[in-house]
């Protein structure tokens, strides 16, 4: 989302009135005067900003206005844009404190300010001049210089403006909530022949070691009607999760109506069964099942229309390959529908705000398509796509490729290199069909 220059009739308008601050270059303790900063864009800490590399503080403490109940002892504050050119930058911000002054340093790279919040109403701030010596995304931290606990200013905003700024700026300007988690990816797979009515859809997920993210998704299996894949749903609890949706359009599972409801066919062992909302509504599986990074798991999802009748059963399977056998998560009957393996897809996200200043990375390889009585066909080509908060380039650190690995997805953490969207990927074929025995998978 390209910035837009900002007036002085506008929000940065704010009085100066009450404002005392120093200006420190490094740790230098001496005083100078303030260079002259000119503004061109508000970057909202609400949408942009993290307590560096903590999730749960992230959460408690950033919120649609900005930064607040922040003291020292938190940490730095980490804030996050996306500049094309290089130049100076002005920065500044809308900040507060409480009740007494507070010495703060912000810093973009090896670049320091230490400056002094003295106001008690929310006025712009000025912070001075750095220099921006790549373009891509930069990272503002503010902390403490001091080791003493106390309250740090309330900010609800940082200012940017100077050489900088004069090109593409990108950053979240509203709906915070996904912004914060960050753009989803996914894999768009091209069926070998369009034509068929395939039943089974195999694919195997790798999340190589240090990529295995609190707050993601891999999704493996998925396609139109529901999904499956493997969480990292705290620092003790992972899952492995498979989902259907009600085809109708809710957010809340209450309001379906009966013949609208998903049906529990059949689950496995230590699987957890129930109901979804808040992102469409239906019926819901997972096991808590600690899977590890490095390691690859197999997905293999069966889709069969139910005969005489306008429902469709979908069902899951997941491979341990610490046990060398597959597990049943769950069958579920979807009413209203009639259909084969459609949409096939797999996609990367971020599920916890506090998380979207993480990078993450997911390995999708080995995918294979069958229909009832005819052999697997590999599946070798998808095309790379993301979401809302991509298309309107609120966060640009999105990608998808190809490695000796398979395809891969990658998203979050302000990485600055990113894959336009419809990309057509091709992966090397492995021509040796999965050794899936159909006929034994556990009932």
């Amino acid at each position: 989302m390209k910035s837009n220059p900002l007036s002085l009739s506008n929000t940065l308008s704010y009085a100066l009135v009450g404002v005392a601050f120093t200006l420190l270059a490094g740790c230098n303790t001496k005083s100078e005067q303030t260079p002259e900063l000119h503004y061109t864009s508000q970057v909202p800490v609400g949408g942009n900003s993290w307590v560096d590399a903590e999730i749960a503080l992230s959460e408690t403490l950033v919120s649609d206005k900005g930064v607040s109940g922040w003291r020292s002892e938190h940490g730095a504050l980490a804030t996050y844009f996306y500049v094309s050119e290089v130049g100076a930058l002005d920065l500044g911000m809308l900040a507060r404190v409480t009740d007494r002054p507070v010495t703060i340093d912000v810093t973009l790279g090896k670049q320091n300010r230490r400056i002094e919040v003295s106001n008690t109403q929310m006025v712009q701030v000025p912070v001075g001049k750095f220099e921006v010596q790549t373009p891509g995304y930069q990272k503002v931290i503010i902390s403490s210089p001091s080791n003493d606990s106390h309250a740090m200013p309330i900010i609800s905003d940082l200012l940017i403006g100077g050489e900088a700024t004069a090109g593409e700026t990108y950053y979240v300007k509203d709906d915070f909530y996904w912004g914060r988690r960050g753009p989803s990816v996914h894999l768009q797979y091209q069926m070998p022949d369009e034509t068929q009515n395939y039943e089974w859809f195999y694919n195997e997920v790798t999340v190589p070691e240090g990529q295995d993210t609190l707050g993601s998704y891999y999704m493996a299996n998925g396609f139109d009607g529901g999904y499956f894949g493997i969480q990292v749903n705290s620092d003790t609890e992972r899952r492995v999760l498979f989902s259907i949706w009600s085809p109708y359009t809710t957010d809340n599972p209450q309001a379906i109506p009966p013949e609208y409801r998903v049906e529990l066919l059949k689950k496995g062992e230590n699987v957890h069964v129930g109901e979804f909302g808040n992102e469409g509504s239906g019926g819901q599986s997972f096991m808590r099942y600690n899977w590890e990074a490095g390691v690859t798991y197999g997905f293999l999802t069966k889709i069969t229309p139910v005969e005489g009748t306008d429902k469709t059963d979908f069902t899951a399977y997941f491979f341990d390959p610490s046990e060398q056998q597959w597990q049943l998560i769950a069958s579920f009957r979807r009413p209203k529908t009639t259909t084969y393996l459609a949409g096939a897809y797999s996609f990367l996200e971020n599920f916890m705000t506090g998380a979207g200043q993480f990078e993450r990375l997911a390995q999708y390889d080995n995918q294979w398509v069958k229909t009832a009585n005819g052999p697997w066909q590999e599946v070798t080509s998808a095309r790379f796509t993301y979401d809302a908060t991509a298309r309107k380039q609120a966060r640009v650190d999105y990608q998808g490729g190809v490695n000796d690995a398979g395809f891969y997805l990658k998203n979050t953490g302000f990485f600055s290199e990113h894959t336009p969207y419809n990309t057509v990927l091709t992966r090397l074929p492995h021509e040796v069909a999965p050794a899936v025995n159909l006929e034994l998978l556990p009932e």
